[in-house]
Formats: structure tokens, sequence, C-alpha cells
């Protein structure tokens, strides 16, 4: 008889535990991860019921891959463009929520009298949700449309990069076993260096290289070279002192800006749910069910941070950011669970050896108990809600009525801060390009040519040739030109703008010195630096010319997936008023019909800003837009709006039909001014949508507000108008009526 390697029985054992838990989950409607722990717990080491594992520790090599994979899936689905758009928001409420709750979970570590180390890697633990528990969530209970869901979703785009950011300071902090704020700087500058070096660079050659041999691309080759991508940078990640689940998210996200994004997250989808189910069960093989008993203080501890806590942190976070309470304790009690990454901190803690052996099993017992208990918390949140606003007091309402109001006037990007954002971005994306090419000139190129006479000065001419167009965009690229122009028309602020274009060139010739003395004496490197400074000043119009291209190149790339497709922007307001996309099939009851005909504002109260038929875009479509089958409409409503028109397209139709929630048309409004020439006339009388290709959706009128109001409804003087549309459209229309006068812009 043939003798099987243990791992392949041990396989054999893992998987089949975890479709048959699984296939009763599925039953029962809970959370397949949580069948995952579960089919661990039984073939683990712990319970000796079943057969057990016999190689645990091929096992853990195996769920380390899972590892890589969940978090490259994870990186595929996050996109650094993804987290530019999640808007203010988001961004205060995940640092809030965040930071607040890591440092709850730590006093409560210290409370229990446990050490710093393991303290700190609780409050790590609380802080992160659950991406896919709390999405299915939302799906299962119908909200995801709802504004609140939105929102938080943008907090799990923060989360997702906050999280890879705390396994980097928690790994740092365990081996080196103190707090030191320095050194924790340190690490901070050199992940920052890395994603930014990773990105620009995978950018600028990865969506090229798919360009190039997209003839030879298919889907196998596909996906042997995304993996090789993945493991390379993992690989590259362990090597300048990171972990390798960094590596893999980057490079994720990297890829999730190439137009083969989504065939890429299809193609993987199967390896990572392969290696993610052995990751969870390998979860659940770690549970000893005796120490869960002893230590069931700190897990109803951690489950009251989660209950409690966080809640309070979130809503805490989306009040600040201007959004009404509602809105706010809505995403607070859709935020009070943990999961994946919260098992991949434990895991970090145990691999490193810094952590006690109770802290995983209380961990993964607090992550069960809330994925049980999150539909309940978002169910009762209206109620909550309610609740809340009854024991108000009714001064403590009208003050968060009116910092909402006041929080969303408050979004005017002004010129001085186009300009020194856009300094920092310049500054910081050349300075890590040119550190870089310095680095592998002075340590590989540099000894490569030893060899050869006049080594040096070769390294020299060759690196000087390669860092001219970089030296020349660090210290006279010009960017944000309308606002600099702006800036510059104020007499006593042209100080400073030199001071910045000074600092700039300055920085250039830094770097040039460096690197001449990293090669040469102190006297041949001022040569050097007057040297170059002369060629480049020669040369300025052929490196401008090649640097042009090169920028050209980087920013097709970056574009090139948006340029394939059509999103939907979303600024949110302190109303309900949201926009989602449905997509009609032939079976809906208005196709064929005109918009005027199909009545949908008169029967809920919503309207459709953008039509997506093939590659067709029609924006603020007219009354006498027909809807046909397969048309993408995008809709503008208040949550209780968008319910009733979702629940009645799944009447008329399947629910496969309802599309994923996508955003992107904007938002903008802007108070009429008592000079203005808007003043009484009405909607239609004013040919604002003609003039603007937008719709008005929203007056605010001394405190109360008309959402999506008839074309009948006359213009007064201080009323806040909204508009939307096209973002480049309505901006440049409204900019332009500012300048005679007519409204006083407030975006």
């Amino acid at each position: 008889m043939l003798q099987l390697p243990a791992l392949i029985t041990d396989l054999a054992l893992i998987l089949t535990a975890a479709a048959l838990v699984t296939l009763l989950f599925k039953k029962l409607k809970q959370p397949v991860v949580l069948g995952y722990i579960i089919a661990g717990l039984l073939v683990g080491p712990k319970i000796h019921l079943f057969p057990t594992v016999i190689e645990v520790e091929s096992i853990q090599t195996w769920a380390d891959i899972g590892v890589i994979f969940l978090l490259f899936g994870l990186g595929l689905e996050f996109s650094f463009k993804k987290l530019l758009k999640v808007g203010g928001v988001a961004a205060l409420t995940a640092i809030t929520e965040v930071g607040l709750t890591l440092l709850l979970g730590f006093g409560v570590g210290r409370l229990l009298g446990w050490s710093s180390i393991d303290s700190l890697f609780l409050g790590g633990i609380l802080s992160i949700a659950s991406t896919t528990i709390i999405i299915r969530a939302f799906e299962e209970l119908g909200v995801k449309n709802q504004k609140f869901a939105g929102i938080v979703t943008g907090v799990l785009v923060i989360e997702d990069l906050v999280a890879v950011l705390l396994m980097v300071l928690l790994s740092t902090v365990s081996v080196s076993r103190t707090f030191e704020g320095t050194e924790m700087i340190k690490v901070v500058v050199e992940l920052a260096f890395f994603i930014v070096l990773w990105f620009v660079s995978g950018i600028f050659f990865i969506p090229t290289f798919f360009r190039k041999f997209r003839t030879l691309v298919n889907g196998e080759t596909l996906l042997i070279i995304s993996l090789s991508l993945c493991f390379l940078m993992v690989v590259l990640a362990t090597y300048v002192g990171f972990s390798s689940a960094l590596g893999a998210f980057i490079m994720g996200s990297i890829l999730a800006e190439t137009t083969k994004a989504e065939k890429i997250e299809q193609l993987t989808k199967s390896v990572k749910s392969l290696f993610g189910a052995i990751f969870f069960v390998s979860v659940g093989m770690l549970i000893d069910p005796q120490m869960l008993g002893k230590h069931i203080l700190p897990i109803i501890a951690g489950a009251l941070v989660l209950f409690l806590g966080k809640p309070f942190f979130v809503t805490l976070g989306v009040l600040m950011s201007g959004q009404p309470l509602k809105i706010a304790v809505q995403s607070g009690m859709s935020l009070s669970q943990i999961g994946e990454f919260s098992f991949i901190i434990a895991t970090l803690g145990l691999s490193l050896h810094v952590t006690s052996d109770f802290l995983y099993p209380v961990a993964v017992a607090v992550s069960v108990l809330t994925t049980f208990t999150t539909p309940y918390m978002i169910r009762f949140s209206d109620p909550v809600y309610h609740f809340i606003e009854s024991i108000l007091p009714q001064k403590w309402k009208d003050g968060l009525a009116s910092y909402s109001a006041s929080a969303q006037h408050m979004t005017e990007t002004t010129d001085w801060k186009k300009v020194i954002r856009s300094y920092l971005v310049n500054v910081v994306i050349f300075s890590v390009v040119i550190m870089t090419l310095i680095v592998f000139s002075t340590r590989f190129l540099e000894p490569m040519l030893s060899g050869f006479g006049l080594h040096k000065v070769i390294t020299a001419i060759i690196t000087l040739v390669v860092l001219s167009p970089f030296l020349w965009a660090l210290a006279f690229r010009r960017t944000q030109r309308q606002a600099f122009a702006n800036v510059w028309m104020k007499a006593y602020h042209r100080g400073p703008l030199m001071l910045l274009q000074f600092s700039r060139v300055m920085l250039a010739v830094i770097y040039i010195g460096v690197f001449f003395h990293q090669l040469f004496s102190p006297l041949v490197a001022l040569s050097g630096i007057v040297f170059s400074c002369v060629i480049i000043v020669l040369f300025h119009k052929r490196i401008r010319h090649f640097y042009g291209k090169i920028e050209t190149r980087f920013m097709i790339n970056y574009n090139e997936r948006q340029a394939g497709d059509v999103h939907v922007h979303e600024i949110l307001t302190p109303w309900d008023t949201h926009i989602t996309k449905f997509e009609l099939e032939s079976s809906f009851p208005y196709i064929g019909q005109t918009l005027m005909e199909s009545r949908l504002r008169e029967s809920f109260g919503v309207n459709i800003v953008m039509i997506e038929r093939g590659d067709q875009v029609i924006h603020v479509p007219s009354r006498k837009e027909h809807l046909y089958p397969f048309d993408r409409i995008s809709v503008i409503g208040t949550d209780e709006q968008l319910e009733r028109f979702e629940k009645f397209m799944e009447k008329s139709a399947t629910p496969s039909n309802v599309s994923k929630t996508h955003k992107e048309v904007s938002l903008h409004h802007f108070t009429i001014s008592e000079h203005s020439s808007l003043i009484g006339k009405s909607i239609r009388q004013s040919g604002i949508r003609e003039l603007s290709q937008g719709l008005v959706v929203g007056i605010e009128r001394e405190g109360e507000r008309m959402v999506n109001p008839e074309s009948n409804v006359v213009f007064h003087a201080n009323d806040t108008v909204w508009i939307v549309g096209d973002e480049r459209r309505v901006r440049i229309i409204i900019k332009e009526s500012t300048s005679n006068g007519n409204y006083l812009l407030t975006t």
C-alpha cells in the first residue's frame, strides 16, 4: 500500500471539515469565516473528538501563503485612487475611531494587568473592523444603498491602510521593546518612502508592460504574471525590513490601477478562497477551549469595547465631519466587530514571539461573538438613534444641525491650499525618485563599473543623465498654474511663493551635492554641483521635453483604467440625499418611455442625473430622453426615496438587476447673493439646467430644505442651491457666474 505524505492527509482533513461546516453555516446564514474557524477548532490538536492535523508547522506555512493572498486580494479592491475619493468624512472618522479605540484597548489591557506589548496588540486587534463581514451584512439587510453605508465603506478603505501601517509599527515596537518616538517616526518615514517608490515605479512600468505584451497575455499568463509580481513584491518588502503582507497589499494596490484589475481579481479569486480557507482554519486550530474559559473576563471586556466604545468613537468622528446625528449613529453601530485583519495582527504577535498565548484565542472569541451580533447592531441603529434624539436637549439638537450645515460650507479649497499641496506632492515624489537613483548608482552601478578606468566619472555621467529630468521637475515643474497665478496677483503673497520656489531649487542642488560627495572629495563634489547646474541650464529645453514624455507616460498609465470606465462621484451633503446606480432590464415597466412619461420624480421623489448606455454617457438627461434595456441610471434621492425605488425595481425585475453601488456624480452648491439675476426667477426660467448641464436637486432657505424641488420653485436671495451634474462643467459655469457677480461660490 502506498504511503501518502502527512501534508496531503492533513489538507484532505482540513478541506473536508471546512466544506461540511461552511455548508451548515450557509444554511444558517452565518459568515463562512466563522465556519472555517470552527472547522479548525474541530480538527486542531486541542479537541480529540475527530482526527487531528499531524504536521501543524506545514499547515502554518500554507496559512502564511493564505495571508499573502488575502492581502493581495484586499489590495486589488483597495486602490490608491479609491483612497483619494473617500473624502474627508471617512478619513476623519477612521482616524478618530482607530486612534481612540487603540488607546481604549491599550488601557483595558493595562487594567487587566497585561504587559505593554500585549495591551498594545489588543488595542490594534480591536481597532480594525471586518470589511468582509460588514459588506455581507449590508447586502443581507438591504441597506447597502443608504447613505451611511457609503460612509462606512469609505471608513473601511482607510482602515485597511491603517491596519497595514499598524502591522509595521507593532512589529517594530515588538522587536525593539520600546516606544521611542524617534524610532517610530523613522519607521513611518521609511514606510512612506517605499510606498511612494513602489507605487510610482509600479504605475510607470506595469501598465506599460501589459500594453506592450497584450497580444501574448491570456487568462493563464495573466494569472502567472500577477502572482509572480505579488510574490516578488513580498520578497522585496521582506528584504527591506517590512512584512510579507505589506508587499502583497502594495502589489495588489498597484495592479488595482490597471485595466487588468477586474480580470486579475476574477482569476485569483479561487486561489485566494482556497488559501484563505486554510488560513482561517489554522486560526481555529490555535484555539484552546480551556483558555477561553480561563480568560472570560478579557473576552467580555474586548466585546464591550466594540459594543460601546467603538460605536461611540465612530459616531463622534462622523459628527465632527459634519454629518447628521442619524447618519452618525447608523455608521457607529455598523463598525462594532473585528475580523480578518485582527486575526492577522494576532498571528503577527505569535510569530514574533512577543505576545502571550492567551491573546490569540481572546481575539478569536471576541471576533466570533461580535460577528454574530453585527446584523443586529445595524438593524437596531434606527431605534437607538430615535432614543438618543428623544433624550437630547433641543439646544443640543439645534447645535448639531447648525454645525452640520456650517461644516458643509467649509469645503472650499483655497488657492493657497492647492499651491501648498502641489508643492508637497512635487517635493515628496521627486525626492523619493532622486534618492532611489542615487542609492542605486552608488551601491550597485559604481561597484559594477569598478573594473573600468575612470569608473567613478562614468558612474557620475550616467547617473546625472538619468537624474536630470527629475532634478528639473523638482526645481522648476509648474503645477496648479491658475491657483499660483491667483495667489501671485496679491503682492503680499509673492514673497512666500518665491521662497517656496527657491526651496525647491536648493533641494535639487543639495541632492546633486550629496551624490557627488558619495563618489568624490568635497572639492570635486563642489565642482560637480556647478557643472551639473550649468548643464541643466544649458539643456533645460531638452530635459524638460524628456521629462514631459516621462510624465505623459505615467499619467496615461495612471488614468488608463479610469479612461475605460465611467464613475459617479458623490460629495456627501448634510442631507440624506446621495446617488446610487441601478441597471435596467427589459422587464422594467418604464422601458421605452421618456423620463417625463415615467414620472419617477412624482412617484418616488427621485431624479435621474445620468444614464450610461454602452459607451455613451448622458449627463443630466432631458425629460424627452427615453429609457432602454440595460441602461445604467444614476439616481439621486434620500435613503427613504431610494429604498422605495429599489423595492419597486425588485418587484418588477429580479434582484440581480440592481447593480453594485457606484459613486461619482458630484453635488455642488452656491449661495445666491442679494444682487443675483436669479432672484425672482423660477428654476425653469433661470435656464440653469441648460447653462450648467446640471440639475437643481436641493434648495436650503432659512433653515428649511427642499429636496428635488419642482421646476416652478422661485429663487430667493440667500438661498443655498445644490446642483448635480458633470463636475467640470458645473464648476466652470459657477466660476464664470461668480466672476459676473451672479453667484456667491461656497463649494
